[in-house]
């Protein structure tokens, strides 16, 4: 268990600490439940009459904040990310593999860097590269000539196909499959003639991708995904596919082919994008989104139908049946009120 003082922390957050420094921290916690040895923190003011009933060793709060609380505390700019930060100090998350398994197949010709540790049954295949400090989990595949750089981590069963490249500091989780092949087919005379998927993926630094998700290489150019993007649980990016530096996606999206999604979009979970569409930097899309057009202009963007009580959503659905018949009346109306005007 990783133990710092709250002096030490108030050092490496840049904060201003009030109370006893000496005071040991060993984990973090939230507000209602955090005890004895425990950090917590208030990000939104609205919560501030926790504060009086808190039992943790010291809180993380705005200076707005520090007059409703009379115990340890650490003034910080933004408390939500200071928690991310002793989050990352006190992980007490294991190593997705520790040494070379001797049950592990690596092949003579790849390139293994220093202190790299592959997980049982884990499989290696020809002229691959592993970097530094890079952990395979147990059961991973990695296909012939893929790149996975220094200080990446791939959690257990992540399947890597032949050439794909994988950045610096990535976390890609459990059972994720990347360069699978895109969804490519011809028709000829009713029988699906197969496309080779002859692209491949190129991934970034400092990208995370969730449990379960497949990335699909690209039909001719490669599927990429820039620096810094974040993508969910259970996600579908087919071939081609572009994302911008910065982009966050939620689970359950999918992104259809030959799709370009800019800088700093938020994709709410359950979204679906339409292929060979635009979206531009900065855009916000709802949970639920469907995006069949390309998106221009940054904004928040929605069209999910927010959850109603049935009856109530009964009339709803009746009544959006009947627009194209209420619009023609309307429309009837219109001309009947301007022929009295004239």
């Amino acid at each position: 268990m990783a133990v710092i003082t709250l002096a030490e922390l108030a050092d490496k957050l840049g904060a201003e600490l009030h109370g006893d420094g000496t005071i040991e921290i060993h984990s973090i916690a939230s507000m209602g439940k955090a005890a004895t040895g425990q950090i917590t923190f208030l990000s939104d003011s609205k919560y501030r009459q926790q504060l009086t009933e808190c039992q943790a060793d010291a809180v993380m709060l705005r200076e707005a904040d520090v007059e409703f609380f009379h115990g340890n505390m650490l003034v910080v700019k933004d408390p939500y990310l200071s928690y991310a930060l002793v989050a990352q100090l006190l992980d007490t998350t294991p190593a997705a593999a520790t040494d070379i398994a001797a049950s592990a197949y690596v092949d003579p010709t790849v390139i293994v860097g220093s202190h790299v540790a592959i997980g049982h049954n884990a499989v290696i295949e020809a002229g691959a590269q592993l970097g530094d400090n890079v952990q395979i989990g147990a059961g991973c595949f990695i296909g012939k000539n893929a790149i996975i750089g220094n200080n990446t981590k791939l959690w257990a069963n992540v399947t890597v196909y032949h050439n794909v490249v994988i950045g610096a500091h990535c976390l890609v989780q459990s059972s994720t499959v990347i360069g699978a092949d895109g969804f490519g087919y011809a028709n000829d005379k009713g029988e699906w003639v197969k496309i080779p998927q002859l692209g491949s993926v190129r991934i970034g630094d400092r990208v995370e991708i969730g449990a379960c998700t497949t990335i699909d290489r690209g039909a001719l150019e490669d599927t990429i995904i820039a620096d810094n993007v974040i993508i969910d649980n259970q996600m579908q990016i087919a071939h081609n596919v572009q994302i911008g530096y910065g982009t966050a996606m939620a689970g359950g999206t999918i992104v259809a082919g030959s799709t370009t999604i800019g800088k700093y979009c938020i994709i709410g979970g359950a979204s679906v994008l339409n292929g060979h569409i635009k979206i531009a930097d900065g855009v916000t899309i709802t949970g639920m989104g469907m995006v069949m057009r390309s998106i221009e202009e940054k904004g928040m963007y929605s069209s999910g139908i927010p959850l109603q009580p049935n009856k109530e959503w009964r009339r709803t659905a009746t009544r959006v049946h009947r627009i194209d018949d209420m619009n023609k009346r309307l429309k009837a109306v219109e001309k009947q009120l301007k022929a009295k005007d004239e």
